[in-house]
């Protein structure tokens, strides 16, 4: 008998959380759950007291998984084909509950039996291993895993194919020379990514209120900047983390969002929700050094954006405007981090402004989305024969943050603080020019889905952006 006929006469059990797909599917069903009912959350307690293998079941009931959308390994992937088209026994072992593994089976048309948790037994470990031992004998099987929970199951394996292994099981393939088959690493491009470093440029509102105060020399007031940036960057970083969790079947579903670090299964849902731990924690460590009142502006963020991730976002206009005023909501925090007094013209200008790019945002997946008429696209509350109108309302959105601007360079607030006033005139112009090159491109379909990440990119409006502080400085001077 050649290696091949050997390695195919026994069967091979494989693991589906972290081996078979780089996710895990308790976690990935109870955000489901909580996306769909937030209540629940307040029976999970209910659940576990009867046992893991309970809470498994009873969320799984709850919720429609989409198993074709699930990041599978796809050199596992292959090598079960390939087995299968030899003619080997294949066998899904999991600790998922049985309405999601046999979800999976069938999708994948591969395995000839399902070994997995019902309602009294949580098939993992060493539960596992008796199992496949009951069936197979010790030794009669081949295993594939990748965590500490799969160690006794490639102890009693004729052979073990460690995938994507974590720490302990790294050690066991180490020292035991099993076949290994690795995962993309976790690069800080990945955490950049996982944080969305880049949506910290958002934050820099915060130091507007300084600037437009002429206070930007104040190292006190730079100093309080700085910490209220660094608070809303590390809670901005943790509320979007959590949106990540909140929208992996749409994220999957979507071109370009499938590639996420969590929808792509590269950074495990556990570390995620590690991470926002520790963001928050950085963020609360920064406002205990600001003003109360800068704590419940935090507070306030939070709450919104919370708010916006779980609901808000698939309801029709309700999610531009609270956009705009949460770009508004981070000038506020300036103002109450550095005591400087609101201004009702930037205000009035903030949500203007920030209400037109927001709308930019929606009318990108309107139009990056094949719809049929009448259906609202994933997760929104928008159809295709809104288009024009979203156009409509956001061109005049970036007109009015213009007017605004213009009459606050005539009023009397800006005569009394610059010694110029006329140099900040080509303010207005600047503005347009920005607002409706981006309206432009999108309507050509050359637009990045967030305006926001456009500018960045985007050396023409940097230019014009950069144009316009050079004026606010030497107006002021």
């Amino acid at each position: 008998m050649d290696a091949r006929s050997e390695r195919n006469a026994v069967p091979l059990a494989v693991d589906l959380d972290g081996t078979l797909i780089a996710t895990d599917l308790l976690w990935e069903s109870l955000f489901l759950l909580l996306r769909r009912n937030p209540l629940c959350l307040f029976l999970l307690p209910l659940w576990l007291w009867h046992g893991k293998a309970r809470l498994k079941c009873e969320i799984a009931a709850r919720i429609e998984l989409d198993v074709a959308t699930l990041p599978y390994r796809a050199a596992l992937l292959e090598r079960l084909r390939r087995d299968r088209a030899a003619g080997r026994r294949l066998v899904l072992a999991t600790a998922a509950p049985r309405r999601l593994a046999e979800k999976v089976a069938e999708h994948l048309g591969l395995f000839d039996l399902v070994v997995c948790t019902d309602p009294h037994r949580n098939m993992a470990a060493c539960a596992k291993r008796q199992a496949l031992t009951e069936l197979f004998g010790d030794g009669g099987f081949d295993y594939a895993g990748n965590g500490r929970a799969d160690l006794p199951l490639f102890d009693a394996a004729r052979r073990a194919i460690v995938v994507a292994p974590d720490r302990w099981a790294a050690r066991w393939q180490a020292a035991h020379g099993a076949e290994l088959i690795e995962a993309r690493r976790v690069t800080m491009r990945t955490l950049a990514r996982m944080l969305r470093v880049h949506q910290w440029l958002k934050n820099m509102l915060i130091f507007v209120p300084a600037v437009l105060a002429h206070q930007y020399l104040n190292p006190g007031v730079l100093r309080d900047s700085l910490l209220a940036f660094i608070a809303f960057s590390a809670a901005a970083s943790a509320i979007y983390i959590l949106n990540d969790l909140f929208d992996l079947p749409l994220d999957r579903r979507h071109a370009t969002k499938r590639h996420r670090p969590f929808a792509s299964g590269l950074v495990p849902i556990p570390a995620g929700l590690l991470a926002m731990a520790v963001l928050l924690a950085i963020g609360a460590a920064a406002a205990f050094f600001l003003p109360l009142v800068f704590t419940g502006v935090l507070a306030l963020y939070l709450v919104v954006t919370t708010a916006y991730s779980m609901a808000v976002k698939r309801m029709l206009l309700l999610d531009v405007l609270t956009l705009a005023g949460l770009y508004t909501l981070r000038i506020l925090a300036g103002c109450a981090a550095t005591g400087i007094e609101v201004s009702f013209w930037l205000l009035a200008f903030s949500i203007f402004f920030f209400l037109s790019l927001a709308l930019v945002k929606r009318y990108v997946e309107l139009r990056s989305t094949e719809l049929p008429a009448g259906e609202r696209i994933a997760g929104r509350g928008y159809r295709a024969e809104d288009q024009e109108i979203i156009a409509q309302a956001g061109m005049a959105s970036a007109f009015s943050s213009a007017l605004v601007l213009a009459l606050y360079i005539q009023s009397g607030a800006s005569v009394g603080l610059y010694e110029r006033p006329w140099l900040i005139w080509p303010l207005g112009p600047i503005v347009l020019y920005i607002a409706m090159r981006i309206w432009i491109l999108a309507r050509r379909d050359e637009m990045h889905d967030d305006p926001i990440v456009f500018i960045i990119r985007d050396w023409r409006s940097q230019l014009f952006a950069g144009f316009g502080a050079v004026l606010l400085l030497a107006a002021g001077l």
